[in-house]
């Protein structure tokens, strides 16, 4: 333990260092720090789903920085410092945690969530949905606001109901979109939506699902890219079936 408290403070006289040392870092405020450290998140992510432990550590220790800074910030303010922040979250998870730090009884996961969502209302949360970020991505805001909303027990019983949601929704909006009807983004949008409530039921992240075929598809178009120009092909010029079957070894290649 003493050797995680000493690197911490070491981050910390650092950071003390840079800000009132640093040109770059004396001029930061914590607007001007929001995009950098969004960007760091996804970085984190990213080596996340690529299983990469260094980077996994490197982007971790990125965004450790990220939260000293706005700490520091905040500190020159006169609002917060960042043993404000870490003993607010301290207190917050024992509050929200009454199992483990009282005398609450639990037997699932399941109620875990529901207690935790109970509790954030009678902290004054007007809405069960309201600590959903308005600027997260549309797919990860689906998924938390069917996480939330499951919290408080507004769910499907069975995921047989929620594909036949699916189904429904798919039929929707093709009727819509043979008639090129202005309801085809909506409709399409719940489509969407249902398929991340059955994916959730199946428990696959979309998110993760849909990156890692983000993924799949760039690796085998660049194949399909560097193989075809190997043999003298120019992309824009090849006909569909010609680059059909550079996609098809790709796929071979893939496996």
């Amino acid at each position: 333990m003493q050797n995680k408290l000493d690197a911490f403070e070491r981050l910390l006289i650092i950071m003390d260092e840079l800000r009132e040392q640093c040109p770059w870092d004396k001029k930061q405020t914590l607007e001007s720090l929001r995009h950098l450290t969004i960007e760091e998140v996804y970085e984190l992510g990213d080596a996340i789903l690529d299983g990469d432990m260094t980077e996994i550590k490197k982007e971790i220790g990125d965004l450790l920085l990220h939260m000293v800074f706005y700490a520091r910030i905040a500190s020159e303010t006169g609002d917060f410092d960042i043993a404000d922040a870490l003993n607010a979250i301290c207190e917050k998870l024992i509050s929200r945690h009454p199992h483990i730090y009282g005398d609450v009884k639990v037997t699932s996961e399941e109620e875990v969530k529901a207690n935790w969502e109970k509790l954030k209302l009678k902290e004054g949360n007007k809405s069960v949905l309201s600590g959903v970020p308005k600027s997260l991505p549309s797919l990860v805001k689906a998924v938390r606001i069917q996480d939330k909303a499951r919290g408080v027990g507004f769910d499907w019983d069975h995921e047989s109901q929620v594909w036949e949601k699916v189904q429904e929704e798919l039929a929707e909006f093709k009727a819509e979109a043979d008639s090129q009807s202005s309801k085809m983004e909506e409709e399409f949008g719940d489509v969407l939506f249902s398929l991340i409530n059955y994916a959730r039921f199946k428990g696959i992240n979309p998110e993760d699902a849909l990156e890692k075929t983000n993924r799949k598809f760039i690796k085998r178009f660049t194949y399909l890219e560097e193989n075809s120009a190997k043999d003298g092909h120019a992309m824009g010029e090849m006909s569909l079936e010609q680059m059909d079957k550079y996609w098809e070894a790709a796929k071979k290649f893939d496996q």
